[in-house]
């Protein structure tokens, strides 16, 4: 939790500061109130310490402004004037407690735990995750019962992982959640601390991997067993690269395999017509598997059998996890193991892989259903190029309706459709159902309790998101650096003409119709492509699908692609051999490459960064992270690119 505490008696100010900090909360102190303004401008605080008396701007005119303004942040006034009218006028203000001077630490303490409790409804007592236990009422964190004693950074990365259980936090965004502003450390810093909270769970008796690395995103809580991470909704995309996708490229459920199972699997709905597809293929695989069991347990399995057969575990392996059918896909990897060195196995281990071979079997014979009663999509559309409005289509958000409707026949000249949206509640029952390609958005709603930065933060975070150009009658150089921060594409100042303001939309329009990447996927196994081709189209990425890679270098010269993604084992070529290609022609030397592999061991991982990988990720593919990596490595891309250009 962040507290911003304006307080101009320093010896006020560190006392309650330390008394904070030992309850570990993250603590910014501001002297005066015109540094509080701008530090509560410029950062989110779960809660504000307000002296009354400040100089540059007194906390009454503090607490009236933000209000006004639509900040909902608690607000706690610390006063020595002991009057009731100076109480209620405070409270009128939108204060949320009152607390006289001199006070008792303990008793503000217990009112601060109040105030945050009572603001935010998914603040739950006690945050368990399996054995691990945090009581924030106390501090008190355990596994199996036992204590640990851990350091206030170590505690607050505990508290933020259990708060956000789906989400992966960079190292910047862990810096901006748990470190001051007045105490920015290197993200060095950051990789000490989790290494030692991980050494003290891991003594306590957790698994060496509860708070798990992804690469190239950040940290996470490790998943569940038998549950599939989903992308939490209150990601930042400024700050964090692992942007989530949309509904319909999640791949949820798992298939149980024992025989207490259900009798159904389920699979998300985008799937199950390729589902249905690729089943037949999938039988036959299964069908040599079969036939390598037969003969090894006949003890005429020749080495011929015994390699397809282990590359046809290998290819379910990425391919059944990725439909979401985790139980079958960590089969398919015991089963290709065992093909690995079949002559080790004894008599008991043979038996065990005929069973492991019929169960994955009854997965492929089992009914399959959507995880929710949503229409599944036809097999037409499947593959059908996203379709493209005749005219690009703008949003206005304003309460100014004479600008609005200047603003909309305005757009009208330049071939933009456009819609008006008198408040945000209006704005957001217009995005409900449609999606505008761009959206201008004024800040300020006096009449409303929360301001334009509240559907900004929305708009941004959906996948594609939504671009933004905020447009405001207010001046502010802390306002330009939030629009900024949370993502707005431009930041006009009012008063501005309808044709200035078109001239903007129509810059970001042409942006944005830039940014369509394209991808060239290249792996031998047609079904995960068909697979990832359902992922990644819903995301407007121009995509090229290769299953011999044979045909890789004339594919590459022909499609000239933003990115290339490679599977590492595949037939004559590996993915490996074709990123050695790449980077030895000074025209592809620095295309961005990312492989998909079932492979996790550290020589693998090693390999393909040593021939020059960008990104690894690991099948079966989780569809989140899978486009959180790519849009990750196609900003980094357009990065360097613009950073060359300014240099040359």
């Amino acid at each position: 939790m962040k507290i911003l505490l304006v307080e101009d008696d320093e010896l006020v100010a560190e006392v309650l500061k330390k008394a904070l900090i030992a309850q570990h909360y993250l603590v910014d102190l501001a002297a005066d109130g015109q540094e509080g303004w701008e530090l509560a401008e410029a950062f989110e605080y779960d809660l504000i310490l307000l002296d009354l008396m400040l100089p540059k701007l007194d906390g009454l005119s503090f607490c009236k402004q933000r209000r006004a303004i639509g900040d909902r942040t608690p607000i706690v006034i610390l006063t020595g004037q002991d009057t009731s009218t100076s109480k209620v006028i405070s409270l009128d203000t939108g204060a949320d407690d009152y607390i006289i001077k001199p006070f008792d630490v303990q008793e503000l303490l217990a009112r601060i735990r109040a105030l945050l409790r009572r603001g935010s409804s998914n603040v739950t007592p006690v945050l368990e995750w399996d054995a691990l236990r945090l009581d924030p009422s106390n501090c008190h964190v355990t596994y199996n019962e036992q204590l640990l004693h851990l350091t206030a950074k170590e505690y607050g990365l505990l508290e933020l992982f259990l708060r956000n259980t789906q989400r992966i936090f960079s190292q910047s965004a862990l810096l901006d959640h748990l470190w001051s502003f007045e105490e920015p450390p290197s993200e060095n810093t950051v990789r000490a601390h989790i290494k030692s909270l991980r050494q003290k769970l891991k003594k306590a008796g957790a698994a060496s991997d509860l708070l798990e690395t992804v690469y190239g995103l950040g940290y996470r809580l490790k998943p569940r067993e038998g549950k599939v991470s989903q992308p939490s909704a209150q990601s930042q995309v400024a700050r964090d690269v692992s942007r989530q996708a949309p509904q319909k490229a999640e791949i949820v459920g798992t298939t149980r395999l024992d025989s207490k199972s259900a009798t159904t699997s389920q699979i998300s709905p985008e799937l199950i017509v390729l589902w249905e597809r690729s089943k037949d293929k999938y039988r036959d695989r299964i069908n040599i598997l079969d036939q390598a069991v037969t003969a090894l347990v006949t003890d005429t399995l020749s080495e011929e059998l015994r390699q397809q057969a282990q590359m046809q575990a290998h290819t379910l392996l990425g391919s059944l996890g990725s439909f979401g059918l985790m139980d079958a896909s960590r089969l398919s990897r015991k089963i290709e193991q065992a093909f690995q060195t079949p002559n080790t196995l004894n008599q008991t281990e043979k038996e065990q892989l005929s069973k492991q071979v019929l169960a994955l079997r009854q997965v492929l014979e089992q009914p399959m259903t959507p995880v929710e009663s949503v229409e599944t999509v036809p097999e037409t559309k499947l593959h059908q190029p996203m379709t493209i409005e005749p005219k690009p289509r703008l949003l206005v958000v304003d309460d100014d309706v004479a600008l609005a409707l200047a603003l909309v026949s305005e757009a009208s000249s330049w071939g933009i459709q456009a819609d008006i949206a008198s408040n945000l509640s209006k704005a957001r029952e217009t995005l409900a159902h449609l999606r505008p390609d761009v959206v201008l958005l004024d800040l300020c709603f006096p009449e409303s309790a929360e301001n334009g930065f509240d559907l900004l933060t929305e708009l941004t975070l959906e996948q594609p998101s939504v671009p933004v150009v905020v447009f405001t009658a207010q001046e502010s150089f802390t306002q330009r650096v939030k629009v900024a921060r949370l993502g707005g594409r431009g930041f006009l100042q009012k008063p501005v003409t309808p044709a200035q303001a078109m001239e903007a939309i129509a810059q970001v329009l042409q942006q944005s119709s830039q940014t369509e990447a394209k991808l060239l996927l290249v792996d031998d196994d047609p079904q995960l492509l068909d697979v990832v081709r359902t992922l990644l189209e819903p995301w407007g990425f121009n995509l090229t699908l290769l299953d011999n890679p044979q045909e890789f270098w004339d594919t590459l010269e022909k499609t000239a692609p933003d990115l290339l993604i490679l599977d590492v084992e595949m037939p004559e070529l590996s993915g490996i051999d074709l990123c050695q290609v790449v980077r030895n022609d000074p025209r592809w030397s620095e295309l961005p490459v990312l492989f998909l592999s079932a492979r996790t061991d550290i020589e693998t991982i090693q390999s393909v960064f040593t021939v020059g990988a960008d990104d690894y990720v690991s099948k079966p593919i989780v569809g989140p992270e899978l486009v959180a990596r790519i849009l990750n490595r196609l900003e980094r891309t357009k990065i360097l690119r613009k950073l060359r250009k300014f240099i040359g």
